[in-house]
């Protein structure tokens, strides 16, 4: 049923993008999810979009993949012992520091490294799914007996499984927060999502057709690290590649992650919603170091905080709360502004089903997880005062004047 859940995530993945392709070449903004529900709905509904990504969606998604990392990369050190929480903690925090530095330094070894990280990634889908292959094709096919049982499936969990298939496949909307910097959107954006999320579903399917040729839906479910207990099974004393490749994907991630952030901050400072220091790069290095410096504190708090799965559904409930709202808002556009020049289109039925697929995990899932979920409901809420108290009061430039001499400090 899991291979299921992982087609169906990268077919809603693919509405979900298609949506984006439309909003991107029909508002030709960066800013990524921002922008759009600026355009549709409204400075105060943005603002609490933004205060959501600021204060809870960003840092416990960097945190997220730190956690990944850590898990990975210690993974092999202590097999066949588990790993000491504590320890997965302060690797983590070293890998989220490394990252930080990075992003502040240099932007032209950032660059570098990631494409040295991308190829990594790339190698470490390739390790797990050519011996999976290999063994699917001697007949290991066991594991594949009643794969579409349904008896076992609790409806209320069905959410908790889309937020974590759906995570994997999130990379499809941060070409939308660099539009301004795209060149020729109107075919690049459709195109390039398209072709992508067609090799990612296909890649992601055939690694978990891959992990079931060796492992059952019960190890599967006990291993803290599966590439690492699938490599263990299958290739012997070069199963210590497999983890290290995955960590440095992990790595990856969150550089390519910081790259969009910088983006919308510096579309919500433009717009007067941020003070203007975190739009601003170094003078020298060209890097967004005010960025970096409020993410990094606020990252390694939601790291000591929480688990993978806890921040996995906290920041889930409001990252696809807004996507929803996003998507909902380019049906709202078509009727709002039917004038609008739309170079892509796509038929009314794939935003409908994604925003109503987003809508229905999210307020699901405050049934299967009350509290992670009403945590982040909260937090969305505690932006309504924001909004007040810095925008519509006109506080912020004071505001503005305070944490830019701050961050100068910090940054000389």
């Amino acid at each position: 049923m899991s291979l299921v859940i992982w087609s169906a995530c990268g077919v809603l993945s693919l509405f979900g993008a298609l949506s984006y392709a439309e909003l991107g070449t029909c508002i030709k903004k960066s800013g990524g999810h921002y922008t759009y529900v600026l355009e549709a709905f409204g400075p105060q509904v943005a603002f609490l979009r933004l205060w959501a990504d600021l204060v809870a969606i960003r840092p416990a998604g960097f945190a997220v993949l730190a956690l990944a990392f850590g898990r990975y990369i210690l993974e092999p050190i202590f097999t066949p012992c588990g790993v000491p929480e504590l320890a997965v903690k302060f690797t983590t925090a070293i890998g989220i520091t490394s990252v930080m530095y990075l992003n502040s330094m240099s932007v032209t070894w950032t660059a570098r490294i990631q494409i040295f990280l991308t190829f990594c990634k790339l190698t470490a889908l390739a390790c797990i799914i050519i011996p999976g292959i290999i063994q699917l094709f001697k007949g290991e096919t066991q594991n594949f007996e009643n794969a579409f049982e349904v008896n076992k499936v609790k409806l209320t969990e069905l959410p908790l499984a889309f937020y974590s298939g759906m995570y994997a496949y999130a990379g499809w909307f941060y070409l939308n927060f660099v539009t301004e910097e795209v060149e020729n959107p109107e075919k690049t954006m459709p195109l390039a999502i398209c072709i992508s999320m067609a090799v990612v579903t296909f890649c992601y399917v055939l690694t978990n057709v891959a992990y079931y040729t060796v492992m059952t839906a019960e190890e599967l479910l006990a291993s803290e690290a599966v590439a690492v207990t699938f490599a263990e099974k299958l290739m012997g004393k070069f199963s210590i590649a497999v983890p290290i490749f995955v960590s440095m994907s992990c790595i990856g991630s969150m550089t390519g992650s910081m790259f969009a952030i910088s983006r919308m901050f510096y579309v919500a400072s433009r717009e007067g919603q941020l003070p203007k220091i975190l739009s601003m790069i170094h003078i020298r290095r060209h890097t967004p170091v005010p960025a970096v410096i409020l993410l990094y504190p606020l990252t390694l708090l939601m790291l000591f905080l929480g688990d993978i799965y806890s921040l996995l559904n906290f920041m889930s409930f409001m990252r696809w709360l807004f996507i929803g709202i996003a998507v909902v808002g380019l049906i709202y556009l078509r009727y709002k502004h039917p004038e609008m020049h739309r170079p892509f289109k796509v038929p009314l039925f794939i935003p409908a089903l994604f925003a109503f697929t987003c809508f229905f995990m999210v307020f699901l899932s405050l049934y299967s997880d009350p509290v992670n979920t009403g945590i982040g409901f909260a937090i969305t809420l505690t932006g309504i005062p924001a909004y007040y108290l810095f925008i519509v009061s006109k506080k912020p430039k004071c505001f503005q004047k305070m944490s830019g001499m701050t961050l100068i400090k910090i940054m000389y």
